[in-house]
């Protein structure tokens, strides 16, 4: 009666601690499922913002560029405006010295 007695302990402490084990594995699957979506969604968002931080990174150099030939046509026109005020000072003086002989 005694063997039986302990048989049937030892039975039920069996199911109890491959019970136990299960829901331990069920947290530990449940655990790892979070963790793997978690790293999922912080990639995504990453990828996310590198291509938002490319795009402003290209609207800028494309700012920079237009700013860049603007000044570059702005010297030119004042290079230009120059050389002609230049010239047309130089016949001026050229007419008088002409007149003035």
């Amino acid at each position: 009666m005694k063997k039986l007695l302990l048989l049937v302990l030892a039975l039920g402490l069996s199911f109890t601690a491959c019970r136990e084990t299960k829901e331990k594995a069920d947290e530990a699957g449940d655990a790892i499922e979070n963790a793997a979506e978690a790293t999922g969604d912080a990639v995504e968002e990453a990828v996310e913002e590198a291509g938002e931080a490319m795009d402003d990174a290209a609207d800028a150099t494309e700012e920079a560029i237009d700013d860049a030939v603007d000044a570059v046509e702005e010297a030119a026109d004042s290079v230009k405006e120059g050389a002609k005020d230049a010239v047309n000072d130089a016949a001026d003086k050229a007419k008088e010295a002409v007149k003035g002989h």
